[in-house]
């Protein structure tokens, strides 16, 4: 199959499939992760998910979580 003639999510399927097959699975998740840096500000994104809580309210809520397990 000649690349000029693929769609690209046929590039991506195969392009998937020879880095599996040369380097494995973690080799080809260890490839994308240091290709895809990823976007925004995660420590940004964070605060506005997790607030600032204090150690007191974390251990509170660890606390509260092992309980219910």
């Amino acid at each position: 199959m000649k690349v000029y003639n693929m769609s690209l999510e046929e590039i991506k399927r195969e392009g998937i499939r020879i880095l599996t097959k040369n380097l494995g699975i973690v080799g080809m998740i260890r490839f994308f992760q240091q290709i895809d840096k990823g976007w925004g500000d995660y420590t940004k994104e964070r605060e506005k998910w997790l607030g600032n809580p204090s150690l007191e309210e974390i251990y509170k809520e660890i606390k509260k979580l092992k309980e219910n397990i």
